[in-house]
């Protein structure tokens, strides 16, 4: 018998489309609702698709009223930071009003459990690594300041109608399903795995540095890159832990190590065998050093065990479906 019936807001987007996957292969029906500005309906394997907006209360009103909805997974936002910056209106609409809308509507048709697709972004500037969840939160974009406010009126609604909620502060999501049925697939692509295969796989790319004077050994900004797989596994996790009673409380996702720019540039020469041409140019503004999760908590409470951390791996199954995705 399935698990249950998950609705996945935004699952046909990068991190939402691995998500619905996994659900599947663990027995759970899904409803993929999304509105196809960024995510991609042929991504939407498993499951069924509702193509709908936020913005239109009745179409997610519908949802509910026609499935017997357990859960919903809330991926659905606009996530580039620098467009964030040029245009808040646009972020804070459909981030946070729009998130309304489906709080309002769950809490209608007594839906009582959301994990929340939150960012690191929320903390802004880290004031020590590995970051864990009692940092501070203190973001310096509008898009990090968006994430923020749902978590809050999260909290809000816990204590007033109840709801169970687990908002996952993400580091660099990476990498691809293995048999690269799905994959990351952004326009435009801003993350650096991605930028680095295009590279790899066109002589006349290059790929930029941002800056090579920062105190780490080589000189490169450091991340936690987390395999869209490990980050899939976690969101489950948090649906059976709420469902069985959990408190509501954030989690963050990271392998609590790090990858440099240039360690990330040289695993990527030696897995796809090609040569990667690199310019060197000046930090970019709001770059911190280093940037890496303590997901103890995760660990302990939800028993999560990450199994592709190696950026090895990360990179193979990127490259596979880079090569599908632009062959």
């Amino acid at each position: 018998m399935p698990n249950g019936k998950i609705l996945v807001v935004g699952g046909a987007g990068y991190i939402g489309s691995h998500t619905n996957l996994a659900l599947a292969q663990r027995g759970y029906d899904t409803i993929v609702f999304d509105n196809l500005v960024y995510g991609h309906a042929d991504f939407v394997q498993w499951g069924n698709l509702i193509e709908g907006d936020l913005a239109d209360e009745s179409s997610i009103d519908a949802v509910f009223e026609n499935n017997e909805i357990d859960a919903v997974i809330h991926f659905a936002a606009y996530a580039f930071v620098g467009e964030s910056v040029e245009d808040p209106e646009k972020y804070y609409t459909n981030n946070v009003a729009n998130t309304l809308k489906l709080l309002k509507s769950m809490i209608q048709h007594n839906v009582k459990t959301i994990v929340f697709s939150s960012t690191c972004a929320t903390y802004g500037p880290p004031d020590y690594t590995p970051i864990d969840e009692a940092h501070k939160q203190s973001p310096i974009n509008p898009y990090g300041q968006t994430k923020l406010m749902v978590e809050t009126i999260m909290k809000d609604f816990s204590h007033a109608y109840g709801l169970q909620y687990a908002p996952l502060r993400y580091f660099n999501a990476a990498g691809a399903d293995p048999e690269s049925r799905i994959g990351e697939n952004h326009d435009p692509e801003t993350h650096l795995i991605p930028l680095v295969l295009d590279a790899a796989l066109d002589p006349e790319k290059t790929i930029k540095i941002f800056g090579t004077d920062y105190d780490t050994p080589d000189g490169t900004c450091i991340r936690d890159y987390i395999h869209v797989l490990d980050l899939a596994d976690a969101h489950i996790r948090v649906i059976d832990y709420l469902k069985q009673g959990g408190e509501s409380t954030p989690f963050n996702l990271g392998y609590g190590s790090g990858y440099s720019v240039r360690e990330v540039i040289d695993a990527a020469r030696k897995v796809t065998g090609r040569d990667i041409h690199v310019i060197e140019t000046d930090r970019r503004e709001g770059d911190p050093s280093r940037l890496v999760g303590n997901a103890a908590k995760a660990k302990e409470i939800l028993g999560w065990n990450p199994e592709h951390s190696e950026i090895t791996t990360i990179l193979e199954h990127a490259w596979a479906w880079h090569q599908k995705l632009k062959g």
